[in-house]
């Protein structure tokens, strides 16, 4: 809804039909509050835990292949040398492989189902959240189109499936 009086107004029509709803947006629930997912926090978290264990196995793997291959690149190093900056380029790798497989990118690129209702939300727009059978967000979904949203979703609950 574009503003708090038509969000009150069709909550209150909701209220009138016996349909429970939630308002979110300024002075009501907050997204974390109701729980929809910061797309980037959750890309965040997801890079750093890859990258724990992609930095130590990267460090193996590079310290690995220069100790079977016996490259010697880096002379002025030493033989220890050489496999520990390998090691070390190894777990640079990982680190890389880390953010870029453990969604990192999304951090840059944004993505996620709660990201559009986030932005309209940092808009000051408000959102009607109702969450029953198929029967009652159709009825709701009937009562809602009365006050002209700017959208309305559905999302199906799949988890007993």
């Amino acid at each position: 809804m574009p503003d708090r009086i038509q969000a009150e107004a069709a909550y209150l029509a909701l209220d009138k039909e016996s349909i429970k709803s939630t308002i979110l947006g300024k002075g009501y629930k907050t997204a974390d509050e109701f729980g929809l997912i910061d797309p980037k926090e959750q890309a965040k978290k997801q890079a750093q835990l890859m990258t724990i264990w992609l930095v130590p196995f990267g460090f193996f793997a590079g310290f690995t292949f220069s100790l079977i291959t016996g490259l010697d690149t880096f002379a002025w190093a030493g033989e220890i040398g050489n496999h520990v900056i390998g090691g070390l380029l190894g777990a640079a790798s990982g680190a890389m492989g880390g953010v870029v497989v453990g969604g990192g990118v999304g951090l840059v690129a944004g993505s996620g189902d709660a990201l559009p209702y986030r932005n309209r939300l940092d808009a000051g727009k408000y959102l009607i959240v109702v969450q029953g059978s198929e029967l009652l967000t159709r009825q709701a979904t009937r009562i809602l189109r009365q006050f002209e949203p700017e959208n309305i979703q559905g999302y199906a609950d799949n988890t007993n499936v």
